[in-house]
């Protein structure tokens, strides 16, 4: 039997989000030194289901604008529901279990649907390349296994020894659900209640198209005229969840990733335009014919200058792999060091909150997952030994180094920019494998099989270190999450393939209502690396020269560099969110007001975030059932960029007038 305590608390400890001082402990809401309920056929089962059920709408709704859902939230909602509806008493642990697993779903299909649906896009094209529902499977599979195994080293560093230093907003607004569920009554009412408002207003948004979601400066003629003549143009997404996820992120890093963007936006594409608009640059591309003066900002910025974030991610990666080599060194000696047997009383005598898988298991288990790499890449996909080993070296290489890149974009910005690691990752792959012999669809199949392993493994370290900071907020044992972990991905993986084949079969994914924005760019990627034509080499060393400056200027690159990649609308949202948070938490002199002020916003925030992803699922299964109440012709008119910006102040408004109303505690 064991002992699990009658009273849990329900409140994160003052010290849960800032640095600890010298000598201080952060101590979780579930004790270290007792046991709670948390693996049971409960928490198991509901935690596969989870898994199967937004695995098939984040795919849906993936494939259809090329962005995936955070899955965590919405399963923390619903696993909270679903305890109070059954009035499972102490249910805290079982609940991070249930949202661990199901959030394997969201991981799995962000690392398949940027890569593997270009299979299918290239075989209408080439119809000697064979796709099957194995490749498709055990590449995510293999990758998020190699995912799990690869980050866990690293725990500890992310989640403890970085406390305070990292936002960790996902997590962040994860854990208020969980909590905020545990509490009930009154103290859950304001999350509750932004969840409906940011929820409603998200999916009003999205599924009936009442107002424009996306506010740009081309809305007035001068804006158009500016956009069509020097290139500049202004966005800003005016949904609440990605305002709510800029409240939580702050104002320090949202002020870096937003200068990253205007960087790009505001003197790269003009400057490009204004010096070269007569000049066609396409040497790594031959499908592009238009001068860059012809060229609209978007184009410019999808086709050249988020290249420059991607080497500006690239190299920011390789510093933190470069500052961090003492972490992973140390991780690599533990693990020899257990599997020769020692250091194990120190395992027997660690708190459950602070113990791992060891470090013997990992390495056996990462040595195993890695023959089953090159045995599928031998026996599945390249049938070369040769090309299998170099293909083997390759993802394990790139995998292992880039897992801490992953962990730190997720824990600054939420956002994990896995498409553009994987892009990287495919053109190195492109050129080595082209250097050895290997081109054509053979090569294009074994590029684009690889960047699936890859792409996968990187999602699932990024979006399983935000389940093991929720776990170490709350004091669950994080080696019942890592266990558990992989059966989750397994039926991730298995729900994705065969969603992806049903999709490929019922729309297609080059034109209609699957355009897969992501996996189209990866084809017309790797078709011309395939056929001999280069990478643009160019632009990822001036994003790789300008990481290495900012770094010496000790500004954040990885921040900035995720700036320069992620789409301005994204990003100008976090700057507005930042700002209010900065805002609420400054206007009076007494300093337990400005918190109460904080910590009321951070509950607010957290439910935008909480609410927005949820209907984003509603709205998801709503166009999967084909029911699409968008008002397409409304949207391309300029009175839904009013409507919408109309809306973005009020819903501002009302964040900070509800966050000022916070009163401090006695």
């Amino acid at each position: 039997m064991k002992e699990e305590e009658r009273e849990i608390k329900t409140s994160l400890p003052e010290n849960a989000n800032r640095e600890l001082k010298p000598g201080e402990k952060y101590e979780p809401l579930l004790s270290p030194l007792k046991e709670y309920s948390e693996v049971n056929v409960w928490s198991v089962s509901w935690g596969l289901i989870m898994a199967v059920l937004f695995s098939a709408a984040a795919a849906y709704l993936g494939l259809k604008v090329g962005q995936v859902f955070e899955a965590a939230i919405p399963i923390a909602i619903i696993a909270v529901g679903l305890s109070s509806s059954f009035k499972r008493k102490n249910a805290l642990g079982e609940n991070v279990i249930i949202q661990s697993i199901g959030a394997s779903s969201g991981v799995i299909v962000a690392g398949a649907i940027f890569t593997l649906p270009a299979l299918y896009i290239l075989q209408a094209k080439y119809p000697e390349l064979g796709v099957s529902f194995w490749q498709i499977f055990l590449s995510s599979l293999l990758g998020g296994v190699l995912g799990i195994l690869f980050l866990i080293p690293f725990r500890k560093y992310f989640v403890a020894d970085m406390h305070g230093k990292y936002p960790f907003p996902e997590a962040t607004a994860t854990t208020q659900v969980l909590v905020s569920g545990e509490k009930g009554g009154n103290q859950a009412k304001p999350l509750i209640f932004a969840g409906l408002i940011g929820g409603l207003y998200d999916f009003v948004a999205s599924t009936f198209g009442l107002w424009n979601e996306t506010i740009t400066s081309r809305m007035t003629m001068t804006g158009e005229a500016f956009a069509e003549k020097y290139k500049i143009v202004f966005k800003i997404n005016s949904g609440a969840a990605v305002l709510g996820l800029g409240y939580i992120i702050g104002l320090k890093y949202a002020i870096i990733i937003c200068a990253g963007s205007f960087f790009v936006w505001f003197l790269i594409i003009p400057l490009m335009a204004a010096l070269m608009g007569d000049v066609v640059l396409n040497q790594w591309n031959p499908s592009i014919t238009t001068p860059l003066g012809a060229m609209s900002p978007e184009l410019l910025f999808t086709s050249y200058a988020r290249q420059i974030g991607i080497g500006g991610i690239a190299m920011a990666g390789v510093i933190g792999i470069v500052k961090s080599w003492s972490i992973i060194k140390g991780a690599i000696g533990l693990a020899t060091n257990e599997m020769k047997g020692k250091n194990t009383s120190k395992n027997v005598n660690q708190l459950r909150t602070e113990r791992d898988l060891s470090m013997k298991f990992i390495a056996i288990a990462s040595i195993i997952t890695l023959i089953l790499i090159f045995l599928f890449f031998y026996f599945g996909v390249i049938h070369n030994l040769l090309y299998a080993i170099i293909g083997l070296l390759l993802v394990a290489t790139i995998a292992f180094l880039f897992t801490t890149v992953a962990a730190n974009a997720i824990a600054i910005v939420g956002t994990n920019p896995v498409s553009g690691m994987t892009l990287m990752t495919l053109i190195l792959s492109s050129v080595v494998l082209v250097a050895v012999g290997l081109k054509g669809t053979s090569g294009m199949l074994a590029a684009l099989i690889m960047g699936g392993v890859v792409c996968t493994a990187l999602s699932m370290a990024g979006g399983f270190i935000t389940d093991l900071k929720v776990g170490y907020w709350i004091g669950t044992s994080p080696y019942k999450q890592q266990a558990w972990k992989f059966l989750g991905t397994i039926v991730s993986a298995a729900t994705v393939g065969g969603v992806i084949m049903i999709l490929n079969k019922t729309y297609g994914f080059t034109s209609g209502s699957l355009a897969a924005p992501q996996a189209n760019a990866m084809a017309a990627v790797i078709e011309p690396l395939m056929s001999g034509t280069g990478a643009p080499w160019l632009l990822y060393g001036i994003g790789a020269i300008l990481a290495l400056i900012l770094t010496l200027l000790k500004v954040p690159a990885l921040a900035f560099a995720l700036g320069m990649f992620i789409p301005l609308e994204l990003n100008t949202p976090l700057l507005v969110g930042g700002l209010i948070s900065w805002f609420v938490s400054t206007r009076s002199t007494d300093k337990d007001l400005n918190k109460a002020r904080l910590d009321k916003g951070t509950l607010l925030a957290s439910g935008f975030i909480a609410g927005g992803a949820l209907m984003g699922v509603v709205s998801a299964a709503m166009r999967f059932g084909g029911l699409d109440l968008v008002n397409e012709e409304w949207l391309e008119k300029n009175g839904s960029q009013l409507a919408g910006l109309f809306m973005y102040i009020i819903l501002i408004s009302y964040f900070v007038w509800d966050s000022m109303r916070a009163k401090k505690e006695n």
